[in-house]
């Protein structure tokens, strides 16, 4: 894991152990040389820092051009793309399924919604084992 919450992502093996052991994950699909990218970046360095919960909510990074096959798997044509997965299935957050572009408002409103629901997952989940 990366600091404070942020996955690299370097291979499909590693994106499909991330899919698998986190219940929801917020992916950011980037390029070394986009400049957008480079933008967002430290924004959503911070969602992950102050959202993330082990095993309930990852955000990930996947540079396009050395992940080629994942960026391909989802269809991502431009940079950055966000994606949200909730059980390794691809869903909405706040009514996105995807958000293209350094959209900041739409970004940060879909990764509140997934860390409140990330939240009360781990709450119940907490609960349960009492």
């Amino acid at each position: 894991m990366g600091e404070g919450g942020l996955h690299h992502v370097n291979t499909a093996q590693e994106w499909q152990a991330l899919l698998s052991s986190t219940q929801y994950v917020v992916a950011d699909f980037y390029a070394d040389w986009c400049g957008p990218c480079k933008a967002i970046a430290p924004m959503y360095e911070q969602l992950a820092k102050t959202l993330s919960i082990p095993n309930f909510l990852a955000f990930a990074k996947i540079n396009v051009d050395t992940n080629k096959a994942v960026a391909y798997q989802y269809r991502v044509s431009a940079m950055p793309t966000f994606l949200f997965f909730k059980n390794s299935k691809q869903v909405a957050a706040n009514g996105n399924t995807m958000i293209q572009g350094a959209d900041w408002p739409s970004l940060k409103a879909a990764c509140e919604k997934m860390g409140k629901l990330a939240k009360e997952k781990k709450e119940a989940a907490a609960a349960e084992s009492k």
